[in-house]
């Protein structure tokens, strides 16, 4: 399993669920990165090799405007989500995008559609 690094945005109780269904994931107030930029917590989803999981829309545009390939972001595109159900949904949908984020990708999710753009230099 990809480890996983959850934006600010999004329940902090997702990564305990995440986490008892056996992933790797974190959330940025759970390692003080709660006022981070969108650059340093890309920084560090780069550094420690995990996909960024976001509803910011900021995260794409980063990594297009500076040419990055990793680290992968799922940008969610559905709001109001508990933790359960955001987790719930990660479950779901991860066989179909874990080769991509796998490679290199910017994945947008929204209620109907999964849109995956390979990341390349």
């Amino acid at each position: 399993m990809t480890p996983v690094l959850l934006d600010q945005g999004l329940p902090r109780s997702t990564a305990e669920y995440l986490r008892r269904a056996g992933w790797d994931a974190v959330h940025v107030g759970e390692i003080g990165m709660s006022r981070a930029s969108d650059m340093e917590i890309l920084a560090f989803a780069r550094l420690e090799q995990r996909v960024c999981i976001t509803l910011d829309a900021d995260f794409h545009t980063l990594l297009v405007v500076h040419a990055q390939q990793k680290p992968s972001v799922v940008r969610i595109r559905i709001e109001g989500l508990t933790g359960r159900q955001l987790a719930e949904m990660l479950l779901r949908i991860w066989p179909r995008i874990e080769e991509a984020v796998a490679q290199g990708a910017m994945v947008t999710v929204t209620r109907n559609n999964i849109r995956v753009r390979h990341l390349t230099v």
